[in-house]
């Protein structure tokens, strides 16, 4: 029951973040998900409807917030590569603390913008 309530929620803060904001070509969509011993990032033009580039703690080693950190710094290279320096940042329904601050601020520390 609180799983499902818990889950319900994320979902009704993600549709009411999303309504606010798009990511567009010239400033695409960063956005998280995290899972239990995971976390992924996504950088995705919403308006051709396309995911730029993704990244993942899958092959990272280190604990949790170790681990976000890498995935922070991680997409803010890839976007570099990719010509990418403005971005809006979606935290996915998750609270903005935790594994999700650590990964933005890796990602701004490494010159991401947003």
């Amino acid at each position: 029951m609180a799983v499902t309530n818990k889950l319900s929620r994320r979902e009704k803060i993600k549709f009411s973040i999303r309504k606010k904001i798009s990511g567009t070509e010239a400033r695409p969509r960063l956005t998280v998900f995290r899972s239990n011993s995971e976390i992924y990032a996504q950088i995705i033009d919403d308006v051709a409807k396309k995911t730029i580039l993704s990244v993942s703690s899958l092959k990272s080693k280190g604990n949790k917030t170790e681990k976000a950190k890498a995935v922070g710094a991680a997409v803010a290279e890839k976007a570099k590569a990719a010509n990418i320096s403005n971005v809006v940042f979606d935290r996915n329904g998750f609270l903005y603390h935790g594994r999700i601050k650590a990964l933005a601020e890796a990602a701004r520390e490494n010159g991401l913008q947003f």
